[in-house]
């Protein structure tokens, strides 16, 4: 097969999900807190991709702002990222529908009713995370215009299950809708065979994380550069009475103290010091800000370096349109390789 062939291919494997996004390429950029921001997303959507901004904790009027100096950089298509439980998802929705926003990604949970039908109603596109196959059917019942599967090799917070499992669990069963994979995902030829398995398309976030573009601090992107697969490990649980909300991360000073903190905590516990709410509560705050400190302070011995398994794939700076064309590329090539 020519380059031109397999080009031409490669096209036709990810024409839905170019068709959904209005894009040249079916690569999404995953929703970072603190790292998808306007930068990186205008420079994914103006390489061909479809970036996304991570609204994360922002309340309306900081993401008014961000659409809006988004859109500033780009004039391409992009999506943005709200978490269902924030406290003003119906607002945030709104704010998005307002500034023209064609894509709007659902994550963190079951998305509640009302988003569903303002999203649909504002006439937006909705982009919904499933972790197992009837619950993509029934978000799909519920108005999902497309669904995300993400192994647990994925960075930041994790389901339980890997893409490989997922995917075939999912993708044979689901042809009502564009699918996107994502977790683990740093290479164009295994993005190909997703898309052959029925994909169409996928989402990366550490291969953009650590770009030119990106605002994260020179130490967060050096962290990455010298990762293996390896050092990106989910958070441990050490007693099952105070869950610990999986998140995969590059082990680090701050991930030790957790253990320590967890230890510590249970033992204040168990003699009386604190009741079972303040000693939860005592984990989950570990970690507050924890993810800022890494990304725009640079602290990345103490703060949270959320990164995926693919991580071990960042060898380098690169810029994001070299990142996309080399997923590309490495698509391509595996295709003309079969002749």
């Amino acid at each position: 097969m020519t380059p031109e062939l397999a080009r031409a291919r490669l096209d036709r494997l990810w024409s839905r999900g170019t068709a959904f996004l209005g894009c040249e390429y079916a690569i999404l950029g995953g929703a970072m807190s603190w790292v998808s921001e306007r930068h990186l997303v205008a420079a994914i959507s103006n390489a061909g991709g479809f970036g996304v901004v991570a609204c994360g904790s922002m309340g309306p009027e900081l993401l008014e702002k961000e659409i809006a100096a988004t859109q500033a950089l780009t004039s391409k298509p992009f999506g943005v990222n709200l978490i269902t439980m924030h406290p003003q998802i119906d607002d945030l929705v709104q704010v998005c529908l307002a500034a023209k926003v064609g894509h709007v990604v659902l994550a963190g949970g079951i998305p509640p009713g009302s988003a569903v039908r303002a999203v649909k109603d504002g006439g937006a596109k909705l982009i919904a995370f499933a972790p197992a196959l009837v619950l993509a059917k029934r978000l799909i019942r519920s108005g999902a215009d497309a669904i995300v599967i993400e192994g647990s090799e994925a960075g930041g917070h994790i389901g339980p299950v890997s893409l490989t499992v997922l995917a075939q669990e999912i993708l044979p069963h689901i042809r009502d809708v564009p699918v996107f994979v994502a977790g683990g995902l740093g290479r164009g030829d295994a993005i190909l065979a997703y898309l052959e398995m029925g994909a169409s398309g996928a989402q990366l976030g550490s291969r953009f994380a650590a770009t030119t573009e990106s605002i994260a601090h020179p130490n967060f992107k050096k962290a990455f550069y010298r990762a293996n697969a390896r050092d990106a490990l989910p958070s441990v649980q050490i007693d099952e009475r105070f869950p610990v909300i999986p998140v995969r991360g590059l082990v680090n000073e701050g991930t030790k103290r957790f253990m320590r903190h967890q230890a510590e905590t249970r033992d204040r516990f168990q003699s009386g010091e604190l009741d079972k709410e303040a000693a939860q509560l005592a984990i989950e705050h570990f970690w507050a800000g924890a993810l800022r400190r890494a990304v725009i302070d640079g602290d990345v011995e103490n703060g949270s370096v959320m990164a995926g398994q693919s991580v071990g794939m960042v060898t380098g700076e690169q810029t994001t349109a070299a990142v996309i064309q080399e997923l590309v590329a490495q698509a391509v090539d595996a295709l003309v390789q079969r002749g």
